[in-house]
């Protein structure tokens, strides 16, 4: 739990300092990629450490990662300028690309099916609590104290979750044979696929148009990529991705809906903290508090997942899950303009609660019907295929949102068409400073971005649908289940 906590809170923490650090450093044309280049390197290296795990076990990979966390950290605190800084939070990144994929793995193995849930879901409050608090520790840090501390207090908790793996972990011996082979060339690959991928789905629409060289040139390089990987993976011997991951039902199935999964969560994680400012006319911390309700409603959800799963199997309570969460999010749009903050929250708490019936299951049916040799594969393609659909949903769902309210103030009256921002670029600065808008401009901006977010939202229930019909018609209808010596798993499946 220590060591998620590093990732988790890396992700959330550093966004509230970005005004501090640039100040300091300068770059702010370039500023974004402190996130994204953490995101890259995170998800492109959760297919290597999940095979490496496999190979090798939990332990070597999991303390690799902390160590290169620590390291990628302790470099942060020293940056001098926004250069070193992103390239810094790239070896941030590789090291929790590993801690996110074994820590998911070690559960499983640690724990037999029925108590499962249980340390689920208290990896899952992890995060949660990370949503909430890191922004306002990197807050705090920035202001009160300096932005290298948001990197440095990673030491002591690293540390300690490092003495802790080493002092008190311990895997079964394994048996010594041949030296296994490691699929270098088709880990390069990997990462140099979903590098080019990211990189053109994260920065397309944002750094060039979607149509420019730029974007063009890294979709057609990693559809080239994409293709030499899967000539590779064919013909080595231990593949970092290999084919049973997409040949066997249960795992496909659940790859495409966790990847549905990603997509649904940019509404809620994105655009509702601006909906809450903009629109609702709230401060930044109630905007996030109206989000805080989802994280806190999740876990707990996800913890009596079992209680579910035990009577109607793992797919049925996925289904219930992914039904609900598609509600929620439907209902979203038919919400009253301006509306009161109580609405959208009582909505982001009820999608907690059905995305915990959603997500758990899944992920805890897969890691049962594999045995250890292949856990970690298993586990690593789930984050990668969710990892991806978030960045396909950032990319798609942004696009919508600019078009809908390119589209808004296009549409806008002739007498206050002249008050509205000229571009996209500008609306952001608007709705910060709506005392240089007139009374009948800022409320047309505010109704424009609340037509935006429903269409965003609309979307994720689109995306909620493709995930329900992906278990429905592909997974199994019972799960198969590895016996690990815990009583009544077979009724579980």
């Amino acid at each position: 739990m220590l060591g998620m906590a590093l990732a988790a809170l890396d992700a959330t923490v550093i966004s509230t300092a970005v005004p501090q650090i640039v100040g300091d450093l300068g770059g702010f044309s370039v500023f974004s990629w402190l996130f994204s280049g953490y995101l890259l390197a995170v998800t492109v290296t959760l297919p290597v450490y999940g095979k490496l795990s496999d190979t090798f076990g939990r332990k070597p990979v999991l303390v690799t990662g902390i160590v290169l966390f620590l390291a990628g950290s302790l470099l942060c605190a020293a940056a001098w300028n926004m250069a070193a800084l992103i390239a810094f939070r790239i070896v941030q990144g590789l090291g929790g690309g590993a801690l996110q994929g074994t820590v998911q793995t070690i559960a499983a193995d640690l724990y037999p099916l029925a108590e499962r849930p249980k340390i689920q879901s208290r990896l899952s409050t992890v995060w949660a609590l990370s949503a909430v608090a890191g922004p306002a520790i990197g807050g705090l840090l920035a202001g009160y104290a300096d932005w290298r501390w948001i990197f440095l207090v990673n030491l002591p908790v690293g540390a300690l979750a490092l003495w802790l793996v080493v002092r008190h972990f311990r895997e079964p011996a394994r048996p010594r044979g041949v030296r296994p082979a490691i699929d270098w060339a088709g880990a390069l690959g990997v990462f140099l696929c979903g590098g080019l991928l990211l990189t053109a789905l994260v920065q397309g629409g944002v750094a060039w148009p979607w149509f420019s060289a730029p974007s063009l040139c890294l979709l057609a390089a990693a559809a080239v990529c994409a293709g030499v990987t899967v000539a590779i993976e064919r013909r080595a011997a231990e593949p970092i991705i290999p084919g049973w991951v997409w040949r066997r039902r249960t795992i496909a199935a659940v790859n495409l809906a966790l990847g549905a999964l990603g997509l649904l969560m940019i509404a809620p994680t994105v655009f509702l903290p601006t909906y809450a400012q903009s629109v609702l006319g709230l401060g930044p911390i109630a905007a996030g508090m109206v989000l805080s309700v989802m994280t806190l409603s999740w876990p707990i959800s996800a913890a009596l997942s079992s209680r579910v799963y035990n009577r109607v199997g793992f797919r049925r309570c996925a289904l219930i899950g992914t039904s609900g969460a598609a509600l929620v999010l439907a209902v979203f749009p038919f919400l009253p303009y301006p509306g009161a903050a109580w609405q959208p929250a009582l909505l982001m708490f009820l999608l907690g609660g059905a995305l915990g019936l959603f997500q758990l299951p899944l992920i805890i049916g897969v890691q049962s019907s594999v045995d250890w040799a292949e856990r970690g594969t298993a586990t690593a393609s789930i984050l990668f295929c969710r990892q991806v659909g978030q960045s396909v949903g950032a990319a798609l769902f942004g696009a919508v949102a600019n078009a809908t309210l390119a589209d808004r103030l296009a549409a806008a009256p002739p007498d206050i068409r002249s008050g509205l921002p000229g571009d996209l670029d500008s609306v952001s600065d608007a709705l910060a400073h709506p005392s240089t808008l007139s009374d009948q401009a800022a409320d047309h901006l505010r109704r424009a971005v609340d037509a935006a977010v429903d269409h965003v939202y609309l979307g994720s229930a689109a995306a909620a649908v493709l995930a329900f019909l992906v278990v429905l018609l592909i997974a199994p209808r019972r799960f198969p289940v590895r016996e690990d010596g815990s009583a009544g798993e077979e009724s579980a499946a």
